[in-house]
């Protein structure tokens, strides 16, 4: 989708949709690209309603507000409505291992002098962390595994590797959580499963002591179907991706709102 093309565009399309007394309005554009808030941080749009406008070809123009647009890019639609329908959009969100999305608040017990529990809630800006299911690790190594897969970026740089595990469906964790003299004879090592378009089955991340450098693995009912050695750990989330990631995560999904029906023309 031309970006600049439809910006242009956006004053004729919305003509006839804004009050006669308005002069401005407002737009988002919604292209699979990680939107940014004032302050710098990645934020994570929220699901939103509204009416079909406008059908570019390239691109859907649907109402959100009194004098505020979506414009969603067409070939990342889940489904394509006609205008005049009435729709609900979601658009890609990072999420968490157990469905929320990656920017709920953390919640915690904490206790008053009298020992009553009460609940809070912690949210850091711009934060979105999907932690690993699995307990903490007593091996040094493993655990900056655990580590660089949460905090390092996914070649796409809105996601952390963590978020690309997710979006491929990854579960069925398992570790190795070796004692300091089996590091060798018995690496540390995560596995999961995964089912994407690019791979299904059984992903090992391995902790090579000799080389200091990671390896992985892919497997299918139990036999190796490729390994990748020599993986320097700031290459983890390129590897992976090349490996597991389809890409789907960035469709924006479009579902008709209950009674509603796309018009047709």
């Amino acid at each position: 989708m031309d970006t600049q093309a439809i910006r242009a565009q956006m004053p004729v399309l919305v003509a006839g949709h804004v009050p006669r007394n308005v002069h401005t309005f407002k737009f988002n554009i919604f292209d699979g690209q990680p939107k940014v808030s004032t302050l710098g941080f990645h934020i994570d749009p929220r699901p939103f309603e509204g009416k079909v406008i406008a059908d570019t070809g390239d691109a859907i123009v649907v109402k959100t507000g009194r004098t505020e647009f979506a414009v969603l890019d067409r070939a990342l639609l889940t489904e394509v409505p006609g205008e005049g329908t009435k729709v609900q959009v979601q658009p890609y969100a990072r999420r968490r291992f157990d469905g929320l999305r990656a920017d709920t608040p953390e919640e915690r017990t904490e206790y008053t002098a009298d020992g009553t529990p009460y609940k809070v809630q912690t949210h850091i800006l711009g934060s979105a962390p999907a932690k690993l299911p699995i307990p903490q690790p007593r091996c040094p190594e493993l655990q900056d595994l655990i580590n660089q897969l949460e905090q390092l970026p996914a070649p796409d740089g809105f996601r952390h590797i963590t978020h690309l595990l997710v979006d491929a469906g990854a579960q069925d964790f398992s570790i190795v959580d070796p004692l300091p003299d089996d590091i060798i004879k018995t690496p540390p090592s995560i596995s999961f499963t995964v089912a994407t378009a690019k791979f299904q089955g059984q992903v090992i991340v391995l902790y090579e002591r000799a080389d200091d450098l990671y390896a992985i693995e892919l497997k299918r009912d139990g036999e190796l179907v490729e390994r990748i050695d020599q993986v320097f750990f700031d290459s983890l989330g390129e590897t992976l991706e090349q490996l597991i990631d389809d890409g789907s995560w960035r469709r924006i999904r479009v579902q008709y709102l209950s009674g509603s029906k796309p018009t047709r023309h």
